[in-house]
This record gives structure tokens, C-alpha cells and sequence, in this order.
């Protein structure tokens, strides 16, 4: 099944007109709203939280929170709190981060394959209440157990772009996020990757994959390919579990008004569908510029900036 959400970016929108977005969100009725973590804008897991606690149904997903940032027994904690206090509304994803970054932050590795290999097996096994002794690179737990694990865990989604990372996904993660650069060719060569590191890894299931798409929306949507003058993008969203019908009369009211917080004829948007598939439709886009929605495929926000080397 095909999901339609949407996408809040940090980058033309400060943190207090989040709430907006969330209310015209639910309002609209869409089934989730996907937020992420670039530095140095907007946390994550707080705007999680809030999102949650000022609706009702809606889900929210992080696409994604950086690795490096975090100790993997806090980042447990933070979606175990949000997990047992919304429960099955919350949709994890963490990933590298852009490298220039965490090197900013002074929390860049040498090896962000070697981080995610220790870092999402143990976050995985924290959220499902096991006790976690691990020496490794960059993880080190000594008989870490929550007191608190989620009734039930929720997935978890890594970032993925390049063909190591892709593989090592499906091995370690519940599912994929990509960014939006890439072309229906390679969203499926992508999809595959990810398919055959699960396969590879002996685990059975379909990986879930999230990735952001390129669209527009709106009454003057076959125009053009460029926005109005002067006009905020949006971003819509499609979500999960199965081959994605771009329909975008579903989505163009809300991307066109409440998306912007202004009424616009044209919005050159993103979607992003979660689907456990090996075939997409992509098209590149500018998350500088455009805030958005979301049609699951989906794509991480942290992947999709400037210093950032495929892996």
C-alpha cells in the first residue's frame, strides 16, 4: 500500500512554524510527515515529539538523525520515550550525516561503514529490550539494557547512497533511505542492492525503502518544470509497502496552500514512498530551496547537501 505524507524542511522553515505544518498536516489527513536533522538547524527528536503530542493519528519519520552525533544508548532512549509515549507513530531513520559536518561537530570517524555496522545492530537490539555488551570501533556498551524498550520496536532506517552502504542497509537495518538525485534506473538498481545485502545477511522479509521524488503539483502543474518567482517549494510524500502511483491530484491542494502557508498555483515538489520494491521514479531536487511532502520511497534530509561523498 501506497502511503501519502509529507516533508517539513529545515531549511526555508524555522522551528516555530513547525507547528503549522503539523496541524495542516493532520488536518489534510495525511498519514505521516517526515522531518530531519542537518546541521546546525533543527533537532529531530524534539520536533518528533512535539508533532506527536499536537496530533492524533499522524506519523512521523526521521529521514534521518546523524550517527556520529549521538551515543547509540541515547539515541535508544530518545525513540524508546517517543515509541512508548506515541506508540507505532514514530518512524526512525539514522544515517552518516554529511561528513564537512560531523567534522564541524568534532564527531566525524574514519570509517562511517565500520559506525553503522556496529551502530544499528545494537540500536536494534536495545530497542528490543536485550541487554548489549559491545567493544567495538566506535560502539562501546557495557551490559546496556533499557528500562524502559518499547512495547513493541519500531524499525529502523539507515541512509543509503553508495553501493557499500546500500548493501550494508539491507543487512543491518529494517529498511533504506535515499536521497532524491537519482533516476528511476537507478532508484531500482538501489532498491536491489539493498535487497540482496538483506538476502546476503540471511535475514527474510522485504526491506522497507523511503526515498524522496521530485514532482509538481498543482492546477498549473504541466506548465512548466520551474517554480513561480518568488514562491517557497514544497515537498510532498508518498509512503510505503508497494509500487508508487504519482497521483498528484491526491496531494496538490495541500502542497500547493498549506505546504507553503500561501496559496501558489505551481509548487515544484519532492515525494517520497516507502515500498519494499526493486523499481522508483526519481528526479533530482534542491532541498535548499524547496520544503516539502513526501510519497514513501523516501529520502533522507541529512544525505542531500553539499561535502557529501557516496559510500
Amino acid at each position: 500500500m501506497t502511503v501519502v505524507g509529507a516533508i517539513f524542511s529545515p531549511y526555508p522553515n524555522p522551528p516555530e512554524s513547525f507547528r503549522a505544518a503539523v496541524a495542516a498536516a493532520e488536518d489534510a489527513g495525511l498519514a505521516e510527515l517526515w522531518i530531519w536533522e542537518d546541521c546546525f538547524r533543527e533537532s529531530a527528536f524534539a520536533a518528533a515529539s512535539a508533532a506527536l503530542a499536537w496530533t492524533e493519528r499522524l506519523r512521523v519519520g526521521i529521514g534521518i538523525a546523524p550517527m556520529p552525533l549521538r551515543n547509540v544508548a541515547v539515541t535508544a532512549m530518545e525513540i524508546a520515550t517517543i515509541e512508548r509515549m506515541f506508540p507505532g507513530r514514530l518512524l526512525p531513520g539514522v544515517g552518516h550525516g554529511v561528513l564537512r559536518w560531523m567534522g564541524q561537530a568534532g564527531a566525524r570517524v574514519a570509517s562511517p561503514l565500520t559506525l553503522m555496522r556496529e551502530y544499528v545492530p545494537a540500536l536494534r537490539r536495545l530497542l528490543a529490550g536485550d541487554e548489549v555488551t559491545v567493544a567495538g570501533r566506535y560502539v562501546n556498551l557495557d551490559r546496556v539494557r533499557l528500562d524502559w524498550p518499547p512495547e513493541t520496536a519500531p524499525r529502523v532506517y539507515a541512509a543509503a547512497e553508495g553501493p557499500k552502504t546500500l548493501a550494508l542497509c539491507g543487512e543491518v537495518a529494517d529498511g533504506a533511505v535515499f536521497v532524491s538525485e537519482h533516476t528511476p534506473a537507478e532508484v531500482g538498481a538501489a532498491v536491489a542492492a539493498v535487497r540482496a545485502g538483506r538476502e546476503a545477511s540471511g535475514q527474510g522479509g522485504m526491506p522497507e525503502i523511503v526515498a524522496y521524488v521530485d514532482a509538481t503539483f498543482g492546477t498549473d502543474a504541466g506548465g512548466s518544470d520551474r517554480m513561480p518567482a518568488g514562491r517557497t517549494g514544497c515537498r510532498p510524500a508518498l509512503s510505503r509497502r508497494s509500487p508508487p502511483a504519482c497521483d498528484a491530484s491526491r496531494t496538490s491542494a495541500w502542497t500547493a496552500s498549506s505546504c507553503c502557508h500561501r496559496p501558489t498555483l505551481r509548487c515544484r515538489t519532492t515525494i517520497a514512498t516507502r515500498l519494499p520494491w526493486a523499481g522508483s521514479r526519481a528526479a533530482p531536487h534542491d532541498p535548499g530551496r524547496r520544503a516539502g511532502r513526501s510519497i514513501r520511497l523516501r529520502r533522507p534530509g541529512a544525505d542531500r547537501s553539499p561535502s557529501r561523498r557516496r559510500i
